[in-house]
């Protein structure tokens, strides 16, 4: 059976974390945006109630929004953090970015124990997905794409009837769309895409609808 995808939209940027995961019961976190208390307790009781395993901890990107519940992710299921080294700096400025925006960083992410390079195969239970380098809203997003499941976690990178911001340290308006157009668009129409805000959308509908491709 191909691998489920369990939604939740956290914190004050209505940020998507994702939690995929399949009939072994192991699952990947993706993007952990739990802020507030309650928010880690709804990821938890998720993770409980159906008896998942968490294996891997992955942001797509280190934007503040997406890595408020690294710390808490990382300690409570003994993982340590993927990520694509290009992030790195991203990562390592979110305090700084929390007190331009006014709001407390919380509990520091930690450091990755891990980088993630294009093409490396994101194992966990029997699904498998690709890592796909797609920068230009931030310098090295990653997106995910399940073969099996014909679905990707896209991150900021594309949304629907929208694409991420390019106006962030290390964005680039050209780098973006070359990256949807060269990397996402060969996926094929059907693809379900799960953004980091909003709603899911399919390349397709986004090919023939989005304004800005």
């Amino acid at each position: 059976m191909p691998a489920s995808i369990a939604i939740f939209t956290f914190n004050p940027f209505q940020e998507n974390t994702y939690v995929v995961f399949d009939e072994t019961g192991e699952c990947v976190i993706f993007d952990p945006g739990c802020y507030e208390a309650h928010e880690r307790i709804e990821l938890s009781d998720f993770i409980s109630k159906n008896k998942l395993k968490p294996v891997r901890l992955i942001n797509t990107h280190c934007h503040i929004d997406h890595v408020f519940g690294n710390k808490y992710v990382a300690s409570t299921w003994g993982l340590e953090l993927e990520i694509h080294k290009g992030e790195l700096p991203v990562l390592q400025a979110v305090p700084q970015v929390s007190q331009l925006y006014g709001i407390p960083s919380g509990d520091p992410s930690p450091e990755p124990g891990k980088f993630i390079e294009e093409g490396d195969i994101i194992t966990f239970g029997e699904t498998k997905m690709e890592a796909l380098l797609t920068p230009g809203h931030s310098p090295a997003s990653l997106s995910f794409f399940c073969p099996d499941g014909n679905f990707l976690i896209a991150g900021d990178v594309l949304f629907r009837e929208s694409i991420g911001r390019t106006d962030l340290p290390g964005g680039d308006f050209d780098t973006l769309i070359a990256s949807i157009k060269n990397k996402l668009f060969p996926l094929g129409d059907d693809v379900k895409v799960f953004p980091g805000h909003g709603p899911s959308t399919t390349i397709g509908y986004e090919r023939s609808h989005n304004p800005f491709l």
